[in-house]
């Protein structure tokens, strides 16, 4: 399955035998704070950071499913230019109406009793615009989950475009309630990957994705999902300002303990998770109130650090992130160096 996908240019990488999440980082790149997507364990043919290590390289895909062949297929979404609605069926509490569709507002006439999952939520969406509901379209790839949720797969065909990923219960980017959006910056299970929880099934006969429907382009765009394209960085300039060093000094105070949160990817309990989440959004926090960095930023690093390590709670994830940067940001600091 892995080369079969890599051929189709959809870059991959290897899942944790038996569960969901990325394969566990090398010993190095767990004691050793840097940038995922420059991690030097790359150039070396590894393939820690996850979505970040994703190739499509044939000889690198056979060594890596050689070296442990019970391993899942995750697919890097973005450079595939894939969209992915993943439908979520958890047993959750719902919240008030005006978090279900994001910026629609639901009139109290409208019945919702019933509603319970994002397979609800999606027709909701899909019944207001007048368009066919995804979890039906069968012109698409649709993979069944393990849990009962759906993955409906569809292509950007508009490369200049930039999709971000974001999970149904964010109060800041969400499509829809319980339904999380894999796009840049995230990664989808491929189908036929068998879990300890089962297996991904694909539905029906077709096994491409459809190109991404306008309609849902345009929610997306309406919904804050489009990334801003980064300008191409021009030379830097040689004044001894101090913005490049307070940057430096940054990141060498917060990547340490959003690395910490990821590391937490090895073991799925016992590594005190929460509590290095919560530090590290609380330092982010403290260093945004204090005008050292973009909170907007930050925080979506965060939330990728925590879906990394645990991928089955997003909703708790950003309820302690979003707790966290609040409580930092009312108590502004300056670290010594950043003054």
């Amino acid at each position: 399955m892995a080369r079969w996908l890599a051929g189709r240019q959809w870059p991959v990488h290897p899942l944790t035998p038996g569960r969901k999440t990325p394969a566990a980082n090398c010993e190095q790149c767990r004691g050793r704070s840097h940038e995922p997507s420059r991690c030097p364990c790359h150039e070396r043919g590894l393939w820690c950071h996850g979505f970040h290590s994703a190739t499509t390289d044939p000889a690198l895909i056979d060594a890596w499913w050689s070296r442990e062949p019970r391993a899942g297929v995750g697919v890097s979404c973005g450079p595939a230019h894939l969209v992915v609605l993943d439908v979520d069926a958890h047993a959750a509490q719902v919240p008030a109406r005006d978090r279900l569709l994001p910026g629609i507002r639901i009139p109290e006439q409208v019945d919702l009793a019933g509603l319970a999952s994002g397979f609800d939520t999606l027709a909701l969406l899909a019944a207001y615009r007048q368009e066919p509901n995804p979890a039906d379209d069968e012109t698409t790839l649709r993979v069944r989950t393990p849990s009962g949720g759906l993955h409906i797969w569809y292509v950007n065909s508009e490369p200049a475009v930039r999709y971000r990923s974001s999970t149904g219960s964010s109060p800041r980017t969400a499509l829809a309630w319980q339904v999380d959006v894999r796009a840049h910056g995230g990664y989808i299970v491929a189908p036929t990957t068998r879990t300890s929880a089962g297996l991904y099934a694909p539905l029906g006969a077709v096994r491409d994705p459809a190109p991404l429907p306008p309609w849902l382009a345009a929610e997306l765009t309406r919904t804050g999902h489009v990334a801003p394209v980064s300008p191409v960085p021009g030379p830097r300039p040689h004044s001894r300002g101090t913005r490049h060093s307070r940057t430096g000094a940054v990141q060498a105070l917060l990547q340490p303990l959003i690395e910490t949160v990821r590391e937490c990817a090895v073991h799925a309990e016992g590594t005190g998770f929460t509590e290095k989440l919560n530090r590290a959004a609380y330092t982010a926090g403290g260093l945004a109130g204090a005008g050292h960095l973009n909170q907007a930023q930050a925080r979506q690093e965060l939330a990728e650090a925590a879906h990394y390590a645990r991928p089955h709670q997003n909703r708790r994830n950003e309820t302690i992130i979003d707790a966290a940067l609040s409580a930092g940001a009312s108590r502004p600091f300056h670290p010594k160096g950043l003054a």
